[in-house]
């Protein structure tokens, strides 16, 4: 355990982010009491900053001169930190300081602002301590990104979300919103009808704007039967104008989920996209992460959407499974190279508090979960020998070996929502239980509205949850 002292509370989610990248499989306490064998202490004093480090080695001190505006204390503070507990570890982060999920935000705002490709790379070496490959890959995709996105309308148009909060079962590692699609057959109908009334208010308040992304989610949005998933992407396409949407995806997920006759209903509509997921292509580990499927029948699903027709179709991986080897993902990746996908998501492992994983961390702390730069670099030769490109990358808290999610497509494959959501430049309308909307105003200002997560909650207050968003959006639309 690692006790984190802070004489004020200030930037507590930052320094706990450090101390999570260096020390992933400890518990950080900010409680006094606690009986911690390793402590960082960190004690303001106007402009100076203090920070101690003691643990079972040499303890380590650092004395900050700082600002004391806070925007300006922030990064240095980080760095202080970040030396710290680099020296005491002797390990470096392949992302230095940075502990936000959107690290290309960073390179794209440079680049659009007039900075050189030297400039941003200089810049997040100096200011987040971001090693060269880090920041060359940034710059690349935040470039690949700003080309994606020139004909997206950052002010007159938004892309819309629909969650469906049902799957076949709870993943080890998954922390999304989902409920077990047998107990709420029955009641997947309700559910709908709840979600068409959030469609017809946002048909109606949005019927100036122009839909630039659609993107239904989950959960498994293929736990719906195909008489169901008919019905949701009839009441989508009837409800809003599709003449500026440029891509309308539909994760279809996970294969014990995905019928043929499902394929079928989503392919008579306009859905440009699919996702099925295998995650791995070792069967030992899809049963111990909770997969009721086999290899075999990943395989036999994703041939059976090509031969319906459809013609970009992404596949996510998973890094830092419970067991897996760098043979393991060499294995996954010459099994989808013989399937050949328009994209591959490549995720690191991150184990939220939530997960089943980590709530019987016990189970299974006995198996490697780990992800290394090999490995990482290996999984983007086989993509870039694939011929695709990465085009979004994102982070997360607690993952395997402080690395990213990086999504690689073929050219003109590129899923637009994924990068929509993650640079956060164009509104979105999130409907469905446990889903968030994300307003996005002049000047980068960026308010957000939750729907509850609890699926009896959100059919009963619908009505609360239209105006949560009415709200949100009152200045917008």
């Amino acid at each position: 355990m690692i006790k984190l002292i802070l004489s004020e509370e200030k930037f507590e989610y930052d320094i706990r982010g450090l101390l999570m990248a260096f020390f992933p499989a400890e518990e950080i306490t900010t409680k006094p009491e606690a009986d911690a064998d390793r402590q960082l202490t960190v004690t303001y004093e106007k402009d100076k900053v203090w920070l101690s480090f003691a643990g079972d080695r040499e303890a380590g001190t650092q004395r900050l001169e700082v600002s004391a505006d806070e925007e300006q204390m922030k990064s240095p503070l980080k760095r202080g930190v970040y030396q710290l507990l680099s020296e005491y570890t002797g390990k470096e982060l392949p992302w230095g300081t940075l502990t936000g999920l959107r690290p290309t935000k960073i390179a794209m705002g440079l680049l659009e602002s007039g900075a050189s490709e030297a400039e941003v790379a200089e810049h997040m070496k100096n200011v987040y301590l971001t090693g060269e490959e880090k920041s060359n890959l940034s710059i690349e995709i935040a470039k690949r990104e700003m080309e994606i996105l020139k004909d997206i309308d950052y002010e007159d148009g938004y892309s819309l979300y629909i969650g469906i909060p049902f799957c076949p079962t709870t993943c080890l590692y998954c922390s999304f919103t989902s409920y077990p699609m047998g107990k709420w057959a029955g009641r997947m109908d309700e559910y709908l009808d709840a979600l068409f009334k959030e469609i017809d208010y946002t048909a109606k308040a949005f019927k100036d704007k122009k839909l630039n992304t659609v993107y239904i989610g989950g959960g498994t949005p293929t736990s719906l039967s195909a008489e169901q998933l008919d019905r949701l992407l009839a009441k989508v396409e009837e409800s809003f104008d599709f003449s500026w949407c440029q891509e309308f995806t539909v994760e279809a997920g996970r294969p014990d989920s995905i019928t043929e006759d499902k394929l079928v209903a989503i392919r008579h509509h306009k859905v440009s996209r699919i996702s099925i997921n295998p995650q791995t292509m070792k069967q030992e580990t899809l049963r111990l992460i909770g997969r009721r499927h086999t290899v075999e029948q990943i395989k036999e699903v994703y041939g059976l959407a090509r031969n319906i027709g459809f013609d970009n179709i992404n596949m996510d991986l998973i890094l830092g499974l419970p067991g897996e080897t760098i043979d393991d993902v060499r294995h996954t990746m010459e099994e989808l190279k013989a399937m050949a996908p328009d994209n591959i998501t490549i995720h690191s492992l991150a184990i939220k508090r939530a997960a089943r994983l980590n709530l019987e961390w016990d189970k299974y702390e006995s198996l490697l979960m780990e992800n290394s730069s090999e490995v990482m670099k290996l999984t983007e030769s086989y993509c870039r020998d694939m011929g695709m490109e990465p085009y979004y990358l994102y982070r997360q808290k607690n993952m395997a070996g402080n690395f990213e999610n990086v999504g690689y497509a073929m050219p003109g494959k590129a899923g637009i929502y994924n990068i929509l959501i993650m640079e956060e430049k164009q509104s979105i309308v999130a409907l469905g239980a446990g889903s968030t909307s994300k307003a996005v105003f002049p000047g980068g200002r960026i308010e957000r509205a939750d729907n509850v997560k609890d699926v009896e909650l959100y059919m009963s207050r619908i009505d609360e949850m239209i105006e949560r968003k009415r709200m949100l959006f009152l200045n917008y639309v």
